[in-house]
């Protein structure tokens, strides 16, 4: 039976994934799988950012993105266990129905880069001693983080036969992957030398912001049930999105790699060729290694889109 989805829907069932009851406005919804899960999602990234900073244990960017996730996703969910205890839903500026799922489907994916991350690039160059124990520590939390986050997207997301809102099905998850990969690429790029004075390279970037505003947008509507101010239905305007970003990437996903490693159109084929890429570890990234970096993320969201336009494919829409 397929999942039904009404108008951004705004549908869903009051169990949470393992079939208990949730308690609204109530301490005793701490008690419930779901609460008792947002407990360890809050003590492990708490544990993790504390660890680190405590002994300094964080440098350059990829150091200050690491203490961001974990401290970014600790704040809400603090916000989310508040709301939730003191029965607030009501008063919440944003789609109840929506919002917790879309925010664990984030979190997850913050845990998860963080959690391959910060080992790659800062532990294995640290010394034995202290400061390296605490940095496995928060490594190992942050994983934990990771799984506990997941874990509440799979018992939240859309069952077969489920009412439910758009961000708990398949498509709705997968704009929150497409954003966040279209993220991680702007802070490759955040550096215009990478790809100025080629207009195929400027093409490339100018497809990541319009696909990332345009899956943003679909979030937004649906976060804030105003999926009905479109001057077209929602479903059409999600299947063109879909449309649209594959077509988008897939040239993307031709141009960037050819303009950035093939020496005929000026590119570097090897990690030796580029002076800026020393052979010693270094914090920040070097030129090569962001190119290569961008060029497997817009792989994995040319994926991602073409697995979002063939579940949005086979998804009911009923109008209301």
């Amino acid at each position: 039976m397929p999942v039904t989805v009404t108008r951004t829907t705004i549908t869903t069932t009051t169990t949470s994934g393992l079939g208990s009851p949730t308690i609204l406005g109530s301490p005793r919804a701490l008690t419930q799988p779901l609460g008792l899960l947002r407990l360890l999602q809050l003590f492990s990234t708490c544990v993790a950012f504390s660890l680190v900073a405590s002994v300094g244990a964080w440098q350059g960017f990829m150091g200050n993105w690491c203490m961001f996730a974990w401290c970014f996703c600790f704040a809400m969910t603090l916000l989310i266990i508040i709301v939730e205890v003191a029965g607030l839903q009501p008063r919440f500026p944003l789609s109840w129905r929506n919002f917790p799922i879309t925010y664990a489907c984030y979190a997850a994916l913050f845990c998860l880069s963080a959690s391959v991350i910060y080992p790659t690039t800062i532990v294995q160059f640290m010394p034995a001693g202290r400061s390296r124990d605490h940095a496995i520590a928060a490594v190992v939390f942050s994983c934990i983080a990771c799984v506990a986050y997941a874990t509440e997207v799979a018992w939240t997301r859309a069952r077969p036969g489920e009412i439910t809102g758009y961000m708990a099905t398949v498509p709705g998850l997968l704009k929150v992957v497409e954003t966040f990969v279209a993220c991680i690429i702007f802070a490759f790029i955040v550096d215009p030398y990478l790809y100025k004075y080629k207009a195929a390279l400027e093409w490339c970037v100018a497809v990541y912001a319009i696909c990332f505003i345009l899956a943003a947008v679909a979030i937004l509507l649906n976060l804030g049930d105003c999926t009905n101010m479109l001057p077209i239905p929602f479903p059409t305007f999600l299947s063109g999105l879909a449309l649209l970003s594959v077509l988008f990437y897939a040239s993307a996903m031709v141009l960037w790699p050819l303009y950035q490693f093939d020496e005929k159109y000026g590119g570097q084929p090897q990690r030796r060729m580029d002076s800026n890429c020393p052979n010693h570890h270094s914090y920040k990234v070097c030129s090569w290694d962001a190119r290569l970096a961008v060029a497997i993320l817009t792989a994995i969201n040319l994926l991602a889109y073409v697995a979002d336009l063939v579940y949005s494919a086979h998804l009911v829409f009923v109008r209301v």
